[in-house]
């Protein structure tokens, strides 16, 4: 039997498995990871009266939009025995239960990889058009765009993990670039032109970051941490995205985020704050850990809101 590196708490706050790396926990004693989930919470105290009128709405202008978020690492970060096995589950679940997936890379390139070929089995098995949107580490621009070419035919978003280059781990693997809006803009220009698809820069969270967002004009800008696995500024990506969406919405097409969401308030709270889109890491691979698709589908379900109006706060 698999014995996954998650303690299963009944809440994902940080606790119990601080700066458990590899693992599923974060750098400086889980900082940040716990700030992300308390950041929710916090911002609705502050924008109560917006997350209250977003939820008053009719359920058909609130359907939210979810994602799983690009995580990889199955072996060494979530105890799976194999790298292929988590890959094949979390695409077949996702195309199932009909929510978007995210593909990330790493060291060695097989993982990537990996996620490319689960995809093209489930395409290839349901005749479907299923597609991803894919997420790669700042490498050199030439490897970038190599990669690019791997997921060309199953990807409907190809994004910049800017981030990433914090991990210092990564970074003396396999050399990555701290990337500047020059670079970013030869990468989108070639995702915008050969593959025709949107171009994200994803790892946005501090005030320089806004700035190569109005400099590249990325089609999706997105807010994120890493989870709080990375070294960076300290706070949550709630307080960030109810601080900064507006601003970064001037210089893109759609804001999306990640870090911490792990109730059907936090997403709608997300949503009323700027939002287009929701990633969810943790929760998902917990419950696919647990039990399966089937996990995966009650999360899904659980994170809905369809069952929740403005009475929500009620419990808090």
């Amino acid at each position: 039997m698999t014995k996954f590196k998650c303690h299963f708490c009944a809440m994902c706050n940080g606790q119990a498995c601080k700066s458990e790396l590899p693992g599923m926990g974060g750098v400086r004693e889980n900082e940040n990871f716990m700030l992300n989930v308390c950041g929710w919470k916090n911002v609705r105290k502050e924008y109560r009266e917006k997350i209250e009128s977003y939820l008053s709405q009719s359920v058909e202008f609130r359907i939210p939009k979810i994602s799983v978020a690009p995580m990889t690492g199955a072996v060494e970060n979530m105890g799976y025995g194999e790298e292929s096995e988590y890959y094949e589950e979390i695409a077949n679940a996702s195309s199932n239960v009909g929510i978007g997936l995210c593909l990330g890379d790493g060291f060695p390139d097989e993982k990537l990889k990996f996620g490319i070929r689960a995809i093209e089995r489930i395409r290839e098995r349901e005749k479907n058009a299923m597609r991803a949107s894919v997420f790669i580490k700042p490498y050199s621009n030439e490897r970038i765009i190599e990669r690019i070419g791997w997921a060309s035919k199953i990807a409907d978003l190809v994004g910049i993990d800017i981030d990433s280059y914090n991990i210092l781990t990564m970074r003396n693997l396999v050399n990555l670039e701290k990337k500047d809006a020059a670079r970013l803009s030869e990468i989108r220009d070639f995702v915008h032109g050969k593959l025709g698809v949107p171009f994200s820069i994803k790892g946005i969270f501090t005030d320089d970051d806004i700035e190569l967002v109005k400099k590249v004009r990325p089609d999706v800008a997105y807010i994120s941490n890493h989870g709080g696995r990375i070294d960076t500024r300290t706070g949550s990506t709630a307080e960030y995205l109810a601080k900064n969406a507006a601003e970064l919405r001037k210089w893109c097409g759609e804001v999306w985020v990640d870090g911490g969401i792990r109730t059907p308030l936090d997403v709608a709270t997300a949503h009323a704050l700027g939002a287009d889109r929701v990633l969810i890491g943790r929760p998902f691979v917990t419950a696919l850990c647990q039990d399966g698709e089937r996990g995966v589908c009650g999360k899904v379900l659980e994170m809905s809101m369809i069952r929740f109006g403005a009475d929500s706060y009620r419990d808090e």
